[in-house]
Order: C-alpha cells, then sequence, then structure tokens
C-alpha cells in the first residue's frame, strides 16, 4: 500500500485525506493543533502536531516523513503575522520554513512532491494566462510562493509538480458572501477564476493516480463571467445585499486557462457552474 504524507490538514487537506484514504492509501497529516489529532486518528490518518518555524526544524518531521513515497504540501502561506501590512512577514517568512524542511525531505522515502500553490503568482495583467506565462507577483504571498516553487523544481532529489489553483471555495466557503454588501468594488469587468474543493480533490487524485510529475499546472475551472455579474447573482440567490462597483475605473484583471490540465489530465471538472 503506497503512503502518503499530507503536511497541513486543513480546508483542502482533511477531505483530500479522507479521499486518499478511499482510495486505498496509507496517509499521514500534520495538523499545528492537539486539539485535531483526535479527530484525525478517528478518521483513520495517522497523525502529528507539526509547525513549520524559519529557525527550527520540527521534531514530528521525520517520523511524518517516514515511509510515504508522496508529500504533498497544502499550507497556505500566512505571512502577515501581527502586522497587517505585511511588515514583518520577513520573520515568519514561509521560504525559510520550507527551507528549512528540505534537508529531511531529500533524506526521507519521498520520492514526489506536490506542493499546493495559488495562480497569485502572476500578478495582473488584462489578459489570458497560462503556465507558459512569465510569472510577476506584485504581492508578497505571490512572491513568496513563487520563490517556493522554484526552489522545489530545481531540487533533484526528488520530483515535484506544482499546482496552482485559482479562489477556492466549497460548502463551507460560499461566495455568495465574499463580496455581499460591500461598495465600491473594483474592477467589474475582471473575469472570475475560481475552483471548487470538490475539483481540488479531484485533480489531486488524477496527478497521483497519472504520475503527472515535474510538471506545474494552473487549476481554475473553466467558467469566466464579470466580477460584477458573477457576485451580483450570487449575492441575490442567497438574498443577499449585492455588491456595489466602481465602474470609473478601467477593470484589470487576467483569465487563467486550465487548458493544459484539461490536456495533461484527461481531467474533466465536475463543478462547471460556480
Amino acid at each position: 500500500m503506497k503512503q502518503i504524507s499530507i503536511l497541513g490538514c486543513g480546508w483542502l487537506g482533511l477531505p483530500l485525506a479522507k479521499a486518499l484514504l478511499k482510495d486505498g492509501f496509507s496517509v499521514k497529516g500534520s495538523t499545528t493543533s492537539v486539539e485535531k489529532l483526535t479527530n484525525l486518528e478517528s478518521i483513520g490518518i495517522q497523525s502529528f502536531v507539526l509547525a513549520l518555524e524559519t529557525n527550527a526544524v520540527p521534531d514530528t518531521l521525520s517520523d511524518f516523513l517516514d515511509g510515504s513515497q508522496i508529500l504533498i504540501i497544502a499550507i497556505p502561506p500566512k505571512l502577515r503575522g501581527k502586522n497587517k501590512d505585511y511588515s514583518d512577514a520577513a520573520n515568519n517568512s514561509f521560504v525559510k520554513k520550507i527551507e528549512n524542511i528540505l534537508p529531511l525531505i531529500q533524506k526521507s522515502t519521498v520520492e514526489n512532491v506536490l506542493f499546493i500553490s495559488s495562480t497569485a503568482v502572476y500578478g495582473e495583467a488584462n489578459t489570458v494566462v497560462d503556465e507558459i506565462t512569465i510569472a510577476v507577483p506584485v504581492t508578497e504571498s505571490g512572491k513568496q510562493l513563487l520563490e517556493i516553487e522554484n526552489l522545489l523544481l530545481a531540487n533533484t532529489d526528488f520530483k515535484t509538480t506544482i499546482l496552482r489553483f485559482g479562489g477556492l471555495i466549497g460548502e463551507d466557503r460560499n461566495p455568495a458572501r465574499f463580496l455581499a454588501g460591500k461598495e465600491n468594488v473594483p474592477n467589474p469587468e475582471a473575469p472570475i477564476n475560481l475552483i471548487h474543493l470538490e475539483d481540488c480533490i479531484g485533480i489531486i487524485q488524477k496527478i497521483i493516480a497519472t504520475n503527472c510529475w515535474n510538471t506545474t499546472l494552473n487549476a481554475v475551472t473553466p467558467f469566466h463571467p464579470s466580477r460584477e455579474n458573477y457576485y451580483t447573482e450570487k449575492a441575490l440567490a442567497s438574498n443577499l445585499i449585492p455588491p456595489t462597483f466602481n465602474n470609473e475605473i478601467p477593470s484589470i484583471g487576467k483569465t487563467i486557462s486550465s487548458d493544459y490540465l484539461i490536456e495533461k489530465l484527461n481531467y474533466t471538472f465536475t463543478k462547471t457552474d460556480l
């Protein structure tokens, strides 16, 4: 039985672990909360309390990796720390946290790494964006994600696939609530680039099933109505106050293409009407 380690059993990692268990894999999962251990163990996940640090390697990391052929890194950057302006991002560097654990990954049984990244690495532009497009991130999280992507892809001790998700939605992430009631929202004509949790999991399962390593994939549902039309419709459908948009300033917004993923994995999105 193949074993998979999931670093971060949160919003994505936990349901992913459940799906992989059903597929017949043995799953190790990490959490930063001792309180969550019992729940993870009851599901059948071999669980570890593991918090990445910028200046230390977690004691539990070696056991967490031991015996696994695949490592899935599914933790958000969480760069802000105490300061909302990211001024202390360097002290909470996601890049440094990943750099710290690389030597142990290299020495472990891990052969393949799947890094959950974001389309935020592309920055903003009025164009269609695919995997060939040069990534020029403008946010601190986007910059650090891109640096980690390059760090992992350059490592020859294991094969890495980068999965760049668009905005994540699901049962407890209702898009109707994202902008409901807000005023003067920018970029009304910009296209949406979202993906449902169900497809996030389906794509990861497909990557594993087809051994699709050493590549970068955009994962966004091929459904791109304008922000104004989409969020207004969603708010009204949920009996919420629709947002108002600023139409005086020209809209800026990219359209993320998942054509390469669809072809490479022979994948069909299940949630196309978001």
